[in-house]
């Protein structure tokens, strides 16, 4: 479940006539910036994990909390290009930016057999939700315009590093072959999903990832599967959205 197994933010003007004018103009201008609205205040590590999607909230995802090394291991990853290290950080709990607090959570959808079934269909069952999409769910929250511009620097670094790059992390190191846009999602402020596409020593895998911004934080969730293909989370990813409010 992490990164390594992929291995995987953003003048007015006024003039009077005489000095009497200016000093008339001066005072709306003075009273708006008294009003303006404070910046925004980041969340704790521990206000976030109040917020993470929990299996009370999808009782068809098994969930397991995230251990201190895995994000630990998250921190060694990087590129061989500078511009797409805040991708491969996304993708191994590692967000964007410097966060005032975070709060992660792995979850993978894991239907179950329906009553009677038979101990065969069982086992298939069983052995189908192996290759189930698993997805590391990441919230970071920031100061002030921090949200925005880590979303922003994850936004540009998709388009200038579409044709691909290489992605180390612990020593291993995979070569990411593109990235191009996912399907829709909805919720939050605004919302960037892709599809990573990637070469594990000869394994042709394609990964999800979906970044959301609500206000000043962002959910980040990184999806794999060992069947190969990932499919996007979007049922978690519209459960965490909407715990965000």
């Amino acid at each position: 479940m992490t990164a390594s197994a992929v291995s995987m933010v953003l003048l007015a003007t006024a003039c009077g006539s005489d000095k009497s004018d200016t000093k008339a103009d001066a005072k709306p201008s003075e009273a708006a910036a008294t009003s303006a609205a404070p910046a925004a205040k980041g969340k704790t590590d521990a206000e976030l994990a109040k917020l993470l999607v929990t299996q009370a909230d999808l009782a068809d995802h098994t969930f397991k909390e995230s251990t201190p090394a895995e994000a630990a291991a998250g921190a060694t990853a990087t590129s061989d290009k500078p511009e797409c290290k805040v991708l491969v950080q996304a993708q191994a709990f590692v967000p964007a930016g410097t966060p005032s607090g975070t709060a992660r959570t792995k979850a993978i959808a894991t239907p179950k057999p329906a009553a009677g079934t038979s101990p065969e269909e069982a086992a298939k069952a069983v052995a189908g939700a192996l290759g189930s999409t698993a997805t590391t769910v990441t919230l970071a929250s920031y100061e002030a315009k921090g949200a925005e511009e880590a979303f922003a620097a994850v936004k540009t670094a998709s388009t200038k590093c579409a044709g691909g790059y290489a992605a180390t992390q612990d020593g291993e190191t995979t070569k990411i072959t593109k990235v191009t846009p996912g399907a829709a999602v909805t919720g939050g402020d605004e919302s960037l999903p892709l599809t990573v596409e990637l070469d594990a020593d000869g394994k042709k895998l394609t990964t999800q990832l979906v970044l959301v911004r609500k206000g000043n934080t962002v959910a980040t969730f990184s999806s794999l599967s060992l069947a190969g293909t990932a499919e996007q989370p979007k049922v978690l990813v519209e459960a965490q959205a909407k715990k965000l409010g």
